[in-house]
């Protein structure tokens, strides 16, 4: 209970001090390639249930349209220049504070993955659907300790970890993480982040 009151108190602050924000980004995409502002996709969350994160757009427009669902790479040319700046700082996820207050998501979790990863990783990896006992969140031990090319299955054990070890202090501690490593804009970095 005191989780998701902490949640809704965070995501209506951030929602409505960031709105000057939302604002420029939105400008910025629109600016950039005349492409939609949000992009919407299919997310797996607490007990397999299906969502849609919604992030400010990062990449051009149809980025997978040949390819399919891949994980973005170092220097990836999908991404735009306006894209690099919100990956960086993980600006392009804040939409996804509306996710939080309408309980897909929580500020701390597991990352939220896509259905079609999901049941890739499923078949390779035991234990992987034990990711799914708590809601996927924004940041986590995954998100921070991990790099952005880490396995999956040693994301798995971040994400266990902190599903056994779960805490107000602990979520408290990764988001004041969180904010240092936007802050330096350290998130796509491949070394340590913080």
């Amino acid at each position: 209970m005191l989780k998701r009151l902490f949640d809704i108190f965070l995501s209506s602050i951030g929602i409505i001090s960031f709105s000057p924000l939302w604002l420029l980004f939105s400008l910025a995409i629109k600016l950039e390639d005349r492409g939609p502002i949000f992009y919407s996709q299919e997310r797996v969350g607490k007990n397999g249930r299906i969502f849609k994160a919604l992030k400010f757009r990062s990449m051009i427009p149809d980025a997978e349209k040949h390819t399919g669902a891949i994980w973005a790479s170092e220097n990836d040319p999908r991404v735009t220049k306006v894209g690099k700046i919100l990956r960086a700082t993980a600006m392009d996820e804040l939409p996804q504070l509306w996710n939080i207050l309408k309980r897909d998501m929580s500020f701390v979790g597991p990352r939220a993955e896509r259905p079609e990863l999901v049941e890739k990783f499923a078949k390779e990896i035991q234990n992987y659907h034990q990711r799914f006992l708590v809601k996927p969140g924004l940041t986590g031990i995954a998100q921070i300790y991990g790099k952005y090319d880490t396995p999956p299955h040693q994301k798995l054990r971040y994400d266990l970890l902190y599903i056994k070890n779960q805490s107000f202090f602990l979520d408290l501690k990764l988001i004041l993480l969180s904010f240092w490593i936007t802050f330096r804009g350290k998130w796509e970095s491949r070394q340590r982040k913080w």
